[in-house]
């Protein structure tokens, strides 16, 4: 009879931390130029999510193409990040694009307007995977903005 209630109870338990819905992604926000030097550009942002349900899980972004100007510069893969349970959270998005991809002959022309404008045109296209016991799902980004750069 012992083993029935200790049973019952943690069923009741794990059923009242049940999921009610996925996390809400809201946007990708503070896209900024954060430095550069002679091996590479350092271009950061931030993912925010909404979590309504009692009990977290895990997020990882994995091979979020980053444009510049158009063109394809690099990747970013991000470690597993923790889900808050019923609050509002970021991920980091931070890529190292190499020196070297912003000047092939492919996107030098656009390179050099940016250069005039002191703005370039930066987009993360990809994926960001949510697991929770099983369960999981894709969100899809796909975010673009323009962003001041230093000379």
């Amino acid at each position: 009879m012992k083993q029935i209630i200790i049973l019952l109870t943690i069923l009741l338990t794990l059923i009242s931390c049940s999921i009610n819905k996925k996390p809400e992604f809201t946007d990708v926000k503070n896209i900024k130029f954060l430095e550069s030097n002679s091996k590479y550009v350092t271009i950061t942002a931030d993912a925010f999510f909404i979590n309504p349900n009692n009990i977290g899980g895990q997020l990882k972004a994995d091979k979020i193409k980053v444009l510049v100007n158009d063109t394809e510069v690099a990747s970013i893969s991000t470690k597993v990040f923790d889900v808050p349970a019923k609050k509002e959270f970021s991920i980091p998005l931070k890529v190292n694009i190499p020196t070297g991809s912003l000047f092939s002959n492919k996107s030098l022309g656009k390179l050099i307007g940016s250069l005039f404008s002191k703005k370039i045109k930066v987009q993360y296209v990809g994926d960001i995977k949510y697991r929770i016991l099983g369960f999981s799902h894709t969100y899809n980004i796909n975010q673009t903005e323009n962003i001041k750069i230093k000379l």
